[in-house]
């Protein structure tokens, strides 16, 4: 019996450019599965909002600590996220995530307070999601390039069908068996994240092998890497003993180094023998490395050629240096007060629409209209990224300017149809949103995909805190005027202000690229105004003294 190829089923695809499709067809589906489980959950929570009230007895602000923490954690420890996933890989970090939202999940239906859930759900799980998501989304990322938004949006609709089914199905299920049951059929639900780790097969990118065109262009550059040292190693110093012919004409009389010459003759040598060595044939492996990169066998680094340092491959566990780039924290400021307006919502619609006369069963369905609403703005918002030609960081600004429009309309609309037309529209523009602030991450107009994988965690880890202080202070909000409305206020204005400081990106972009260019020209500048002051290349008689064409050329003199 043939025993099959594990190694080939699971290990890493090589393709010779982004595939576009291909398997990053099931890195979709498993990233669908893991919004389902993940922020699908995070944000249907909400149904068990006045449950727990009643069994243990505490506030709404109290309560909201329990999604506050689990949204802390979940965003806190992506820098942990992406160092685990860039030293063992992608698919065991989101195995083991799926493993702890299950495990947190189940152990709250057997908690006996609200601070024992603050440890089960808001630090098991909320670490869980962490480890889910990140690794997920990114990778994603890798597999696409000019459907990366399309594709995106599409997968991350995961969480608007878990809104749509979990909201109206638990809301009726807790009727018969408790939210206590509920929680354990959810995260039985979660454990199915660790059958999507599985999925994710790490992909690489190895360019095809140079053509016979590609080998007749690297045979020129070679002759002329040849022909320069040649000229570089038989220039000659100046001799000091200056004939006393030439003091008076301004001719200087050169004599050459025979250790220069012959260690000119040795290198040019070595290097004609390094390109004989390059093969002429299709399809076989070609050196590119010249003779003077030096490699350190200990630690594996390049060094420095003249186009300056070589930079080893593999890409950092975490890199801080992003913070450098005033267009990433301008980005970063974006998506932290924005998180003020992510998930506070969710969780006092069902509230809010009970305060304003809408029955109780009616009242959930206000969830299923906004995951609809969110699938659509998903859809429409993948379509558009793929047509425009402009920055697409425009598109998202015109959607955060609507969210904090829609925000503030929460609060003056009565009845289920005035609220169930503004969770339409929030829905809808949430889905934008929530569905490229990311991967938008990828885009040159931020840090690009190169820097991605190392700077999400870094972007998530800043957003952490807005998700930690949001859900409490629109629960502190409600406490102190009794009004569910009011929350929505405090969403409104971090929504404001996270447009104010997207739309800073572009210019704060545009003029760190304007002083990388003017670096560059002055380095340049330098370095032409150095090759100027140099000396032309020396013409030496490099024949023996003692040979037929030295004593027929003994009269002559190398000059300048």
């Amino acid at each position: 019996m043939k025993i099959p190829n594990v190694q080939s089923c699971l290990g890493p695809n090589i393709y010779p450019e982004v595939p576009d499709g291909g398997w990053g067809w099931a890195v979709a589906l498993a990233f669908f599965l893991v919004e389902v489980c993940t922020y699908g959950v995070i944000k249907s929570l909400g149904v068990f909002l006045q449950d727990l009230m009643e069994e243990f007895g505490e506030s709404n602000s109290r309560v909201s600590w329990v999604i506050s923490i689990c949204v802390f954690v979940f965003a806190f420890s992506a820098p942990l996220s992406t160092m685990l996933s860039n030293r063992f890989g992608y698919r065991p970090v989101v195995m083991m995530g799926g493993f702890l939202i299950s495990l947190g999940t189940i152990t709250s239906a057997f908690t006996s307070s609200v601070t024992e859930m603050y440890i089960t759900t808001g630090i098991v799980a909320g670490l869980g999601y962490c480890l889910s998501f990140l690794p997920t989304i990114t990778i994603l990322a890798q597999y696409f390039s000019r459907r990366r938004a399309l594709v995106t949006s599409m997968a991350s609709s995961g969480e608007s069908v878990a809104m749509f089914v979990f909201a109206p199905a638990f809301t009726t299920l807790k009727e018969h068996i408790g939210w206590r049951f509920c929680l354990v059929i959810l995260g039985i639900i979660q454990a199915s994240v660790i059958g999507g780790g599985v999925l994710l097969r790490p992909i690489v990118i190895e360019p095809e092998p140079l053509k016979k065109n590609d080998d007749e262009m690297l045979s020129m550059k070679e002759m002329e890497a040849v022909y320069e040292l040649e000229n570089e190693q038989t220039r000659t110093s100046i001799s000091s003993d200056i004939s006393q012919g030439s003091q008076d004409s301004g001719v200087t009389s050169l004599s050459a180094s025979n250790v220069d010459l012959r260690n000119a003759e040795g290198e040019t040598k070595a290097l004609m023998e390094w390109k004989d060595k390059v093969p002429d044939k299709d399809g076989e492996d070609i050196s590119l490395s010249m003779p003077s990169v030096q490699v350190s066998e200990d630690k594996g680094e390049l060094a420095e050629i003249d186009g300056g340092p070589v930079r080893s491959t593999g890409s950092k566990l975490l890199d801080f240096s992003v913070l450098k780039d005033p267009g990433f924290i301008c980005y970063s400021l974006f998506g932290l007060f924005a998180t003020l307006g992510f998930f506070a919502p969710q969780l006092y619609i069902i509230e809010l629409s009970k305060s304003r006369g809408v029955e109780s069963t009616m009242a959930s369905y206000m969830l299923s209209v906004m995951a609809v609403a969110d699938i659509l703005g998903r859809l429409f918002i993948g379509v558009v990224l793929n047509k425009v030609r402009f920055r697409k960081t425009l598109v998202l600004l015109g959607c955060v300017v609507l969210m904090s429009l829609v925000l503030v309309a929460f609060t003056i609309v009565w009845e289920f149809w005035g609220l169930a037309i503004c969770s339409g529209f929030f829905g809808f523009i949430m889905g934008t949103v929530a569905s490229t602030h990311i991967p938008m991450l990828a885009e040159e107009d931020v840090v690009g995909i190169e820097k991605m994988p190392s700077s999400v965690g870094v972007y998530v880890f800043i957003q952490s805190f807005a998700g930690l202080a949001g859900p409490p202070l629109g629960g502190m909000l409600v406490d102190i005027t009794d009004n569910y409305g009011a929350a929505f206020y405090s969403c409104a204005a971090g929504t404001g202000l996270s447009a104010i400081c997207l739309a800073l990106v572009g210019p704060a972009k545009s003029k760190a690229c304007q002083r990388v260019s003017r670096v560059q020209e002055n380095a340049e500048e330098v370095k032409i105004s150095q090759n100027s002051d140099q000396s032309d290349f020396l013409e030496v008689d490099l024949a023996p003294e003692d040979s037929p064409v030295g004593q027929g050329e003994d009269q002559d003199s190398c000059v300048i």
